[in-house]
């Protein structure tokens, strides 16, 4: 590598392959990279075995990482030794260890690589609420690469496209420019950021979940900070997107917990919903926006209002998403009064209680 920092270059690695049609999701690149800490990254073959024991994931894939890896890195990959030297070969996979080389070492690496991306995908799909405190810290790291797309909208302006309408002002002035008509310019609708707005209860009930899930609001934050508003439900409504904006996700969460004064208290949704619509909501905020409110659904309030607010809130809206931990678990039925009251009113009623639904849900809100 002849940059100072290498973490571009093996990041864009990461995407050349998923172009070339490898599944490079955002957890193998995070083992990837973890791999290669430990590594010689001045030896290509210790650079070549740390991406393939982490970033494949089919024998299929070998062929089409061979081929990007060669190009990327403008290096031969390394290919099947004789049998002759197969205790050389293994030295040399010892060596990203940076220990002595010996006979079983090589497999005893690529044994730990392995261990640790089946720990990173078990870890995906663990109930957030019974992680350990080691979990959590690497629940942490993967939630940091989480890349969220946000839902796009029409707008009511053109931009110069290849296809579309007849741009009959550019056409003439570019015939006035060349003296004749070389080309005739079109325009399309130009698209731009749809709102996201998360609504995040905070109560007793969603207390094991609610550090996760304002870390995850901080990804989708950071991801499209001016098009993403995010509010705390429980005895009041707070709102915590500024805190939240800040980079640094440990500062973030210092100043979310700052700010909000009913953290692991009880929780009227509908009155808290009501304040919503009627002080932000209605003022423009939902309006047309993609709304996702995370709870279990337990109101301690007039579960009838939950309804009618939620009934408001779906003409405002784009699309409502309600996001429940225990929708994910067998046998679960939507028979809590709030969840009854607002399922009929909801575009999609998700699990989120792991960090792969997390990921899912970040499709369905794309797709909105």
């Amino acid at each position: 590598m002849t940059t100072t920092d290498p973490l571009p270059a093996l990041v864009g690695f990461a995407t050349a392959l998923r172009e070339a049609g490898v599944p490079a999701n955002p957890q193998r690149v995070q083992a990837y990279l973890n791999a290669v800490e430990q590594v010689d990254l001045a030896d290509i073959n210790h650079l070549y075995w740390a991406g393939r024991v982490t970033l494949c994931a089919d024998p299929d894939d070998l062929p089409r990482y061979d081929d990007a890896f060669a190009q990327w890195f403008a290096a031969e990959p390394p290919g099947p030794k004789p049998v002759t030297v197969a205790k050389e070969k293994k030295a040399r996979m010892a060596a990203m260890s940076g220990e002595p080389a010996g006979d079983g070492q090589a497999e005893d690496q690529a044994d730990e690589l392995r261990v640790a991306a089946t720990d990173t995908e078990l870890l995906r799909q663990r109930d957030l609420a019974e992680l350990t405190a080691a979990e959590r810290r690497h629940l942490r790291e993967l939630l940091a690469v989480l890349k969220p797309v946000p839902p796009v909208k029409r707008s009511l302006r053109r931009r110069p496209a290849r296809k579309g309408t007849l741009d009959p002002d550019r056409t003439l002035r570019g015939m006035l420019a060349q003296g004749e008509i070389v080309k005739l310019a079109r325009r399309a609708k130009a698209t731009r950021p749809r709102r996201v707005v998360l609504l995040l209860d905070v109560s007793g009930s969603m207390s094991p979940y609610a550090d996760s899930l304002l870390r995850f609001a901080h990804v989708v934050v950071r991801s499209a900070p001016a098009s993403t508003e995010v509010f705390t439900l429980g005895t009041r409504l707070t709102r915590v997107s500024r805190q939240l904006r800040q980079r640094d996700p440990e500062r973030a969460m210092l100043g979310a917990g700052q700010a909000v004064p009913d953290f692991a208290g009880g929780t009227r949704l509908g009155e808290t919903l009501r304040i919503f619509l009627d002080r932000w909501g209605q003022r423009g905020i939902a309006r047309r926006a993609v709304v996702v409110v995370f709870s279990d659904g337990w109101e301690r309030g007039d579960p009838s209002l939950l309804g009618e607010q939620l009934a408001r809130m779906r003409r405002l809206a784009h699309a409502v998403l309600w996001v429940n931990p225990h929708a994910g678990r067998a046998g679960y039925a939507p028979v809590q009064s709030g969840i009854a009251a607002a399922l009929p009113h909801l575009d999609h009623l998700l699990a989120g209680h792991s960090l792969a639904t997390l990921e899912r849900l970040l499709v369905e809100i794309r797709d909105a």
